[in-house]
């Protein structure tokens, strides 16, 4: 996002070309829909850097100064083959569009551009907590930070970060929107167990949690399996739960580490990684 404020910014201040990856075929550095934007001022995003990068401002700059000098052109398409003649080995293929923009283009481009975010429910204020939302100031999630407790957030918080007081705390589940993902660290066991005792009954008639993760031990997770056994959670339910949370080759339990492990953990979720209804759910 801060790219695209900074492209909007820039274009208060005069126009700029803005350079869009429009499809790649095989190996390639960035996907469709990246974009860099090159202004009076300089460039801003990236199509992937290298060569590629540095052919595309080089056109891009062109065409600014040709609109400035009273010669506009027209929208193009450039097809980059990324092999000996950029002198780079990927060996694959880049079509980029290159169109100048203007103040008056900037609602629709920060609709076209923004990217998308992923919903993510994080309970729990502690020192794990803090650390995550702090990873997550820079990466496509809107999180909604929940905690049972008075006075645990911090004045400032990142500006994909809304905080919410819910007293009891699990009641916050039922609003998480549609294909959220969870992450349930609270400063009580006992709160930890209602949280995800929420999110499995909330699976049970819309399952669109794609991801709920506890953190704990893999003792701590035998002991709430048992508890929620007992409260009617069947085996294929309680599978759907991650616990430990975090990529499991990163042990370091220094919490800033634990947030970039659960943040890469996160990343790997994909909206498709839906749960198999409970047997008799509705649906």
């Amino acid at each position: 996002m801060s790219s695209l404020r900074d492209l909007l910014n820039a274009l208060e201040q005069g126009p700029a070309v803005l350079v869009t990856v429009l499809a790649t075929r095989g190996s390639v550095p960035r996907d469709a829909g990246a974009w860099l934007s090159v202004s009076a001022d300089g460039f801003v995003g990236t199509i992937g850097g290298g060569r590629l990068e540095l052919d595309a401002l080089t056109l891009a700059g062109e065409m600014l100064i040709s609109h400035q000098a009273g010669r506009d052109t027209p929208a193009t398409e450039r097809r980059f083959a990324l092999g000996p003649s950029l002198g780079q080995c990927c060996g694959g293929e880049v079509h980029l569009r290159f169109e100048l923009v203007q103040a008056a283009d900037a609602p629709a481009l920060r609709e076209r551009l923004a990217p998308r975010h992923w919903p993510l429910g994080l309970f729990g204020g502690g020192h794990v907590g803090q650390a995550l939302v702090q990873v997550m100031e820079r990466l496509p999630f809107d999180v909604t930070w929940v905690d049972s407790r008075d006075g645990v957030f911090p004045k400032s918080v990142p500006a994909n970060v809304r905080c919410e007081h819910s007293d009891p705390v699990q009641a916050a589940v039922a609003d998480l929107p549609p294909g959220a993902r969870v992450l349930i660290m609270s400063f009580s066991h006992a709160e930890d167990l209602d949280i995800v005792a929420a999110c499995l009954t909330r699976q049970r008639t819309r399952w669109d949690l794609p991801y709920v993760g506890l953190i704990g031990s893999h003792t701590k997770w035998a002991t709430f399996s048992r508890r929620l056994a007992e409260r009617g959670f069947t085996e294929a339910e309680l599978a759907h739960v991650t616990c430990p949370i975090g990529v499991p080759v990163v042990k370091d339990k220094r919490p800033e580490i634990i947030a970039v492990a659960v943040a890469a953990q996160l990343l790997q979720v994909t909206d498709d990684t839906v749960p198999i209804p409970a047997p008799g759910a509705a649906g």
